[in-house]
């Protein structure tokens, strides 16, 4: 199979879609991989180094586009990227679509086969394509609102912090080790039982746990100096759990950080931002919601996430999708668009 990576174009995204030890897997069971020239420059992997793996460099990405079987990227396409998609292409990578309707829409009309690694699961229903990524957003969370915290950035300049996490899943998880590890109070909110019985028992009583509910979520956010949002529903929009109304109840210069989103945000005031303007004011709290956290740390976050998605660009390139999927009922779970329809439940619920 002809598998295509060209350049990630997002605002100061630096990943890319695969490692040249990635490439050499590829190449070595007798596929061809093009690879966009500078594609993984910015991390310190050039073009000699995908070429010595067995990769083709190619000057553009519409030559990808036009002749690549399978494209593998890290972030959705952008808007001048739409209209190289064609029928019969594979597309695989994050794409978030229950928050974007724009997106899906050009998805659909380009009659490619969309895989999402967001919502491909395992057989244990966990989310092995996410979590790499969201184990660096967990605890990147906590660094950027370390700096934007300083009295310098417009923040509170407090300590220890009172930091509250809504959700207790993978990025909840790391994040509240990360605020943990800076000596804050940190407390984790979610509304699974299990889940807030082990994270008590690896953290003690570092760590306090609520169970999720509007009164216990009220109490915790009004004495807060910040908020992480890490819910997540797996290929659906987030719940909205801090309103507009309830920035009132919070500490003027209280930090918000949305890790959600990329799935629409768990705050009604959030809106997505990037790595170049990461933070805006909105009734006196301040929002960080970018949407490609992992990207700030580029060169970590593509050897994670690709340690991960090579074992499934390999079925994809020896298989093609449907017996992929015939042998793997998880993987399936990360189709999201094909023939010219949304596939996934979540993603058609979100969107209507």
């Amino acid at each position: 199979m002809l598998i295509g990576v060209p350049k990630e174009i997002k605002n100061n995204e630096y990943r890319v879609g695969i490692t040249p030890a990635g490439v050499l897997e590829l190449v070595s069971a007798g596929h061809q991989v093009y690879i966009e020239t500078k594609a993984g420059l910015a991390i310190g992997l050039t073009d000699l180094l995908y070429q010595q793996a067995g990769a083709d460099i190619i000057d553009t990405a519409e030559q990808i586009y036009a002749e690549a079987e399978l494209i593998v990227k890290v972030k959705e396409p952008q808007q001048s990227e739409y209209h190289l998609l064609r029928p019969g292409q594979i597309l695989f990578t994050f794409l978030h679509l229950a928050a974007d309707k724009k997106l899906t829409d050009a998805l659909i009309d380009s009659g490619a086969s969309c895989i999402a690694y967001e919502t491909v699961t395992d057989k244990n229903g966990a989310l092995p394509l996410l979590t790499p990524m969201s184990e660096v957003a967990g605890r990147m969370s906590i660094q950027v609102a370390s700096h934007a915290m300083k009295n310098s950035q417009g923040g509170p300049g407090v300590a220890p912090a009172n930091v509250v996490v809504l959700g207790g899943g993978v990025v909840g998880e790391n994040a509240a080790r990360m605020a943990i590890g800076l000596g804050a109070n940190t407390t984790v909110i979610d509304k699974s039982l299990p889940k807030l019985r082990q994270l008590d028992a690896h953290f003690g009583p570092a760590l306090k746990t609520l169970y999720a509910t509007k009164d216990a979520i009220d109490r915790a956010i009004s004495r807060a100096d910040l908020i992480i949002g890490a819910v997540l529903v797996p290929g659906a929009k987030a719940p909205k759990l801090i309103t507009r109304d309830m920035l009132g109840n919070l500490k003027q210069g209280a930090i918000l950080i949305d890790v959600a989103i990329d799935q629409g945000g768990c705050f009604e005031t959030s809106r997505s931002t990037t790595h170049q303007n990461p933070t805006y004011v909105e009734e006196g709290i301040i929002h960080y919601c970018v949407a490609n956290i992992p990207g700030a740390v580029a060169r970590t976050s593509t050897f994670a996430l690709t340690n991960a998605t090579l074992p499934y660009i390999m079925q994809l390139a020896e298989n093609g999708f449907e017996q992929a999927f015939a042998n793997d009922s998880g993987f399936k779970q990360g189709l999201n668009i094909h023939q010219g329809k949304v596939t996934h439940p979540a993603v058609l619920e979100a969107l209507g």
